[in-house]
């Protein structure tokens, strides 16, 4: 929206500007005739070249000088405006050499126009006719002006990027602390809770006693928390760390799954390319959570994953043929909530639910474009 109504702006001063132009042209003293077509088409041309100036700054600036001198050689006695308006945007461009070499040459070359046919003045009437001091002063003007609004948009970039900057850093601050209190606060209890549920059931089995169920669930469930926390504690630490995973580490998620004794295999389809750093993560921690339930619950031999990069999303698919275990339902699950929070926070969707031909499927298409 921003780019459109930028475009329709320089158009509209482009325009303007010929316009302009033209009207001092027709009004001043006419030339000949056989130069007069000449030189209204360098004078509407020189003003609708400004349309261009964001995108090439100096070859507008060099095509309103040629056609300047141009008009003057035709016997247009009209101001420079458009060479002007190509000073201020080279110079807002970062492109002051060109803007005072070709500034000089413009001063040079103007009362040299008046010496050329049809014109064909003497050079006395040539320097009477100069305007070099006033010429001067409005290149002078139009360059400072440039360069104000270009310093002005440096400050501002540097003081946007001073910003992102204190705030991820106070982010990545806070998540250490964050992680350094779980530890501090859950680590200890969650394992004396482990261990005291391990030795007892441990001992009842000893003695031959029947382990009760509610021990069992103990035990189970003090383990899967020391699981979470451990992962709760490595993302909170990594993703204060540059660089963080993403889907170049994806192969090594797979290969650690068929390590464990699972079968599991990666497809990549579409040409790779780079996406951005938020999509980057989201995957990663999209196929990292999905192999982890499919290890834990779903007790199963294989798993796919696929990766599809589209032209304006990335999918990702993890499969399985597995069964969830009763109580651990995939779609309910702590993890699965998260992956939702994540994909939807990028303004994606996911997909989690058991597939007609068994096993469970957990699908998420991640936009490369931030969300509206």
């Amino acid at each position: 929206m921003r780019r459109g109504w930028s475009g329709a702006a320089d158009w509209a001063i482009a325009v303007g500007v010929a316009a302009a132009l033209l009207a001092a042209g027709l009004s001043g003293d006419r030339p000949a005739a056989g130069a007069a077509p000449l030189g209204y088409a360098l004078l509407a041309a020189g003003g609708l070249a400004l349309a261009a100036r964001r995108r090439a700054p100096v070859a507008v600036l060099a095509v309103t000088g040629a056609c300047a001198v141009g008009y003057q050689v035709a016997g247009f006695d009209v101001p420079v405006v458009a060479y002007l308006f190509a000073v201020y945007a080279a110079v807002r461009a970062g492109h002051r050499a060109a803007a005072v070499a070709g500034s000089v040459i413009m001063l040079v070359a103007l009362p040299l126009a008046a010496l050329a046919p049809p014109q064909g003045l003497s050079p006395g009437d040539a320097l009477a006719r100069s305007r070099g001091a006033l010429e001067i002063a409005w290149l002078v003007a139009a360059g400072a002006a440039g360069e104000a609004l270009r310093q002005a948009e440096r400050r501002a970039d540097e003081a946007e990027r001073t910003r992102e900057e204190t705030a991820r850093r106070r982010a990545d601050e806070e998540r250490l602390h964050i992680a350094r209190e779980l530890h501090d606060s859950l680590t200890h209890q969650i394992s004396v809770i482990k261990v005291q549920a391990e030795v007892a059931v441990h001992l009842a089995r000893r003695r031959g006693e029947q382990v009760p169920e509610a021990l069992l669930a103990i035990r189970e469930a003090g383990r899967e928390a020391a699981r979470e926390l451990r992962a709760t504690l490595e993302a909170l630490r990594q993703d204060g760390q540059s660089p963080p995973h993403g889907l170049d580490h994806v192969p090594e998620l797979v290969e650690r799954a068929r390590t464990a004794g699972l079968d599991a295999d990666l497809t990549i389809e579409g040409p790779r390319r780079d996406v951005p750093a938020a999509v980057d993560r989201t995957a990663y921690r999209i196929v990292q959570e999905s192999l982890t339930n499919v290890a834990r619950h779903a007790a199963a031999t294989a798993a796919s994953v696929r990766i599809d990069y589209r032209p304006g999303s990335l999918v990702i698919r993890v499969d399985d043929d597995g069964t969830a275990a009763p109580g651990t339902t995939p779609g309910h699950g702590v993890g699965l909530l998260g992956m939702r929070e994540r994909v939807t926070a990028l303004g994606g969707r996911l997909h989690a639910a058991p597939r007609g031909e068994g096993g469970f499927s957990v699908r998420a298409e991640l936009p490369l474009e931030p969300a509206p």
